[in-house]
């Protein structure tokens, strides 16, 4: 995609003083649900109501959303409120009845993303539209995935795009629903820091607690806005009951949040900044010098293995280490989810280097 500028344009007319905010429940369950969210979200930073019509549910027997007559429903809020609405389309028979009913801004899931032809028919059946678009990233950490389905969309001709982040799935268990993954999105940033890009702390927490905190790092970290899920009763809520959170929550946690300068020109500021950085790129150079050294000494220990006849894998050994990182990353306030993904990572160069010595 070239000129990305031109898609922060619908973001940039709204002239917001304050980030973009989406919120409203998982589902729409019934009409008296839709609109007593919404009027009690009224007087608000909320922008878009959003509200699921149709539920992709990971099993059959789940709350799969009300369907079309829900559409009726975020009608009336419009109606009634004067915010702008939002649902999330799967196909292109969810788009035009979408379309049909006024819908101000669709989104697109984590599992259609995956999906070209999924991707394919929502961006024909969007052709010729004005429609903003929101993609959410793809449930697995792939990068090229999520700006694939972004551009089909841009190839379509729909301009008024953007991404949502809502964190990714893993094996490993962590605090989060959807690990962030906060450098994948970083890295979306620098590719098209132009494209408005919103975070989703509900689907990455999936615990109305945390919500707060991963909305801080998000807006922290330059994000445009926040789509947060919201129910007048979340204990009961048919969908998501645990990661939604009351309007007056939502209220509280905007108010709460804090909104960082991008830079600040004063001298006080980047003379030590610069200083700081530069001590940065030092250390830096030599964590680069010691994980050459390190993979060295692999090097030699795959040479050993390899005339030995043993293999490249050992488990007890590995796990021995793992744990005492652990342990040692603690004392220095490094965060155990921080060392076992770094030191996953080396051990994996490592068995990489001596599989390499040991095949070769």
């Amino acid at each position: 995609m070239e000129n990305t500028k031109e898609l922060r344009t619908w973001l940039d007319d709204m002239n917001l003083d304050h980030p973009l905010v989406i919120a409203g429940p998982c589902s729409a369950e019934t009409e008296e649900q839709v609109l007593k969210i919404a009027h009690e979200l009224k007087d608000s930073d909320v922008s878009y109501f959003r509200a699921g019509i149709w539920k992709p549910r990971t099993r059959p027997g789940m709350f799969e959303g009300v369907g079309e007559i829900g559409l009726r429903w975020l009608k009336k809020v419009k109606e009634e409120t004067g915010m702008k609405t939002c649902t999330e389309v799967a196909n292109a028979a969810h788009v035009k009845l979408a379309i049909e009913n006024d819908v101000d801004l669709l989104w697109i899931g984590a599992r259609s993303t995956v999906s070209p032809f999924i991707m394919q028919e929502i961006a024909d059946a969007l052709a010729g539209t004005d429609k903003i678009v929101l993609v959410k990233n793809p449930v697995n950490p792939d990068l090229a995935l999520w700006l694939g389905g972004i551009e089909r969309l841009y190839t379509a001709g729909i301009k008024n795009l953007g991404a949502i982040h809502r964190g990714f799935s893993t094996y490993e268990k962590t605090k989060y629903r959807n690990t962030p993954e906060w450098q994948l999105a970083i890295e979306f940033q620098n590719k098209f820091p132009d494209l408005p890009l919103i975070n989703d702390p509900s689907h990455i927490t999936g615990n109305r607690e945390m919500i707060q905190e991963v909305s801080q790092t998000a807006l922290d970290l330059n994000f445009d806005g926040l789509m947060v899920e919201t129910h007048f009763d979340p204990a009961n809520a048919w969908s998501d009951a645990a990661q939604q959170v009351t309007p007056t929550k939502l209220k509280s946690i905007m108010e709460d949040l804090t909104i960082k300068k991008l830079t600040d020109t004063a001298a006080s500021y980047r003379e030590p900044l610069e200083s700081l950085r530069a001590q940065i790129n030092v250390v830096d150079d030599q964590l680069i010098d010691l994980l050459g050294k390190r993979m060295q000494v692999a090097d030699k220990i795959g040479g050993l293995k390899k005339e030995q006849n043993v293999a490249v894998l050992q488990s007890r050994r590995w796990n021995e280490i793992l744990g005492k990182m652990v342990l040692e990353g603690d004392g220095k306030g490094l965060s155990e989810e921080f060392i076992l993904k770094l030191f996953k990572a080396i051990h994996q160069e490592s068995i990489n280097h001596q599989e390499k010595i040991i095949n070769g």
